[in-house]
């Protein structure tokens, strides 16, 4: 029986680590793929070291043909293509007025084109397999409800919403789902980036910043990234196999759609 692989982008820390573990123990060989070597390398040694198969990739998704070589050389490597996690991304927080216009291409060319493309690779290796497959995408709770300070950030994200409704319109033919998650506030490097960021800019603390963050969790708690795993191991289950072009909030009841 062939090995069915899971390719999880943004795999080296985060979210994406969560992701990777989570489908490890569902089954899947993991394509650890990560514009940083060094923690791809870890995460991928770590599912080694537990018993399940995986290997390290370098990609920078805002790159069309890294994405497109990474499917490829994971599939000669690992297996059968089975679920594609578009999770890689960046966020920058700033001002509307004052976003360096680097910044937003930077972050457009990684979040949005890069998850573009990550659908595009893997949507054209499962209509090759002829088996249907699974793509998930990473949106945000910043692409149901804008926030301030996170303009480039929350049309990103947005946008991600609308690729995976497009996207599962035309894909569906083909058995090819495509599904986001929307996370809330994750406790990850990300986001201390981000609440550093917001407290300098309101001119708080740390503490206060993520105080007030955390007075809106209904559920009185931030999220792990195994919260948000969870989501996908769902999403790439038989048991959603009647769900496509759907945005999920994994927010602790921040906001409701």
């Amino acid at each position: 029986m062939m090995t069915k692989l899971a390719i999880v982008t943004g795999a080296g820390q985060g979210i994406g680590e969560g992701v990777a573990h989570r489908l490890a123990k569902d089954g899947y060989a993991i394509a650890v793929a990560d514009i940083n070597q060094r923690t791809a390398k870890k995460v991928a040694k770590d599912l080694k070291d537990a018993g399940y198969k995986a290997k390290a990739y370098y990609v920078d998704v805002a790159h069309r043909d890294e994405v497109f070589d990474l499917v490829k050389t994971a599939v000669n490597d690992l297996g059968e293509l089975a679920a594609f996690i578009n999770n890689a991304g960046v966020a920058f927080i700033d001002t509307f007025v004052d976003s360096h216009p680097n910044d937003v291409e930077r972050l457009f060319d990684v979040n949005l084109k890069g998850t573009y493309w990550g659908i595009q690779a893997a949507a054209e290796q499962f209509i090759k397999q002829g088996k249907g497959g699974r793509i998930v995408n990473a949106a945000s709770l910043a692409g149901v409800e804008a926030s301030a300070l996170q303009s480039a950030y929350s049309a990103s994200k947005f946008g991600i919403r609308g690729l995976t409704q497009s996207a599962s319109k035309e894909l569906a033919k083909y058995q090819i789902t495509v599904n986001a998650y929307d996370p809330g506030i994750v406790r990850t490097p990300l986001r201390d980036g981000i609440d550093k960021r917001t407290a300098e800019i309101k001119k708080v603390s740390i503490k206060e910043q993520q105080a007030s963050a955390l007075s809106e969790i209904s559920l009185g708690r931030e999220a792990t990234p195994a919260d948000v795993a969870e989501v996908v191991s769902w999403f790439v289950s038989k048991h959603a196999g009647y769900i496509t072009g759907q945005s999920l909030l994994v927010d602790g009841g921040m906001r409701y759609q």
